[in-house]
């Protein structure tokens, strides 16, 4: 029946956009922008504020596109924080390096018995991000994965230091306080409008390409033994793993980049679910306003209470209403 919501279904969306026909228990929201409901929802709440210092909204978006690519991000605090007052743990950051076209990428995951992993994060991604253009800048034929990693590592370290060069003592309070994983990486369009990725990352998140509704995992959290698999079980930065090695592929034009952390892979499965239904349907092609994906992205769901950060990365030609013949991608120019 239309305008009612089923428990055990994903809540269907109206005309326009997605959006929930049913709200958590106890709410009272209404309108196009409720709460989207996934089986059983988590009983409603309302957050509580985080620490002050330092600022860290509950909620976060991005989107725009470059002349071949389009992306959209969104990180959300979970229940679990929203009701502990907790800061949200996830953080991502994202640029465009001009002259290449690639757009450099970081999302990390803050451990949760880490006081303060959302600044680990935080420093993570940004640091990763930044060695990443650098690199870019000097035209190596391939990023140093092993530096950009050890960058971000070096700089939990220097939190802990306070400037001084960092010793033992400083490595065992950064991984006490600042531990985060990371996954970081480059996506670079294709002449055939696909995009070559690459991505290396220390700890537990991962990343998927979305094509045809499925959700095929490009991280694997067992050594293979093959070149381009990445691996690190769960060694969270500061520490490293002598087992990290970048993965490349290639995703058709049909195909989408997500990088997520624990908070969206977990209820993801193996995207056969509700969760995979929701975000196959929502995440086709690029949701023209990117609150869309922050929106997706904090759905209800029993038990489901963690952070959740997503990237997404799309060819250009899939964004609703382009031009389809003006995707083929080159450089920045």
């Amino acid at each position: 029946m239309p305008g009612v919501h089923q428990p055990g279904h994903a809540a269907p969306w109206p005309e326009g956009g997605p959006s929930a026909t049913g709200a958590p228990t106890g709410s009272r929201e209404t309108g196009p922008w409720r709460r989207i409901v996934v089986g059983t929802p988590a009983a409603w709440l309302e957050p509580k504020p985080p620490p002050a210092d330092p600022y860290r909204p509950d909620t976060l978006f991005d989107g725009w596109s470059t002349p071949h690519l389009t992306v959209r991000l969104a990180s959300v605090r979970g229940d679990a924080h929203r009701s502990g007052s907790q800061p949200r743990q996830d953080d991502v950051t994202v640029a465009w390096h001009e002259p290449t076209g690639a757009i450099a990428f970081a999302v990390a995951d803050g451990v949760s018995s880490a006081p303060r992993s959302h600044v680990g994060a935080a420093l993570a991604c940004r640091t990763a991000v930044n060695d990443l253009l650098v690199q870019l800048g000097e035209d190596r034929p391939e990023p140093d994965w092993s530096r950009v990693l050890q960058a971000a590592a070096y700089q939990l370290l220097m939190r802990v230091a306070h400037g001084r060069e960092p010793g033992e003592q400083d490595r065992t309070e950064a991984i006490r306080t600042l531990a985060t994983t990371l996954v970081t990486g480059t996506v670079t369009p294709t002449g055939d409008g696909g995009m070559r990725v690459t991505l290396v990352r220390a700890g537990d998140s991962s990343a998927w390409c979305l094509r045809d509704g499925e959700f095929t995992p490009l991280l694997r959290e067992e050594d293979s033994g093959a070149d381009d698999i990445s691996s690190t079980a769960v060694i969270a930065l500061p520490r490293l793993s002598a087992r990290s090695r970048p993965l490349t592929c290639t995703l058709p034009p049909d195909g989408v980049l997500l990088v997520g952390t624990d908070g969206f892979g977990v209820p993801l499965g193996d995207g056969t679910g509700l969760v995979g239904e929701l975000f196959a349907r929502g995440l086709t092609v690029p949701p023209q306003r990117p609150q869309v994906l922050a929106h997706l992205l904090d759905f209800s769901r029993e038990t489901f209470d963690d952070d959740r950060t997503l990237l997404a990365v799309w060819p250009r030609h899939r964004l609703p209403g382009s031009n389809r013949g003006s995707g083929r991608p080159g450089g920045g120019r």
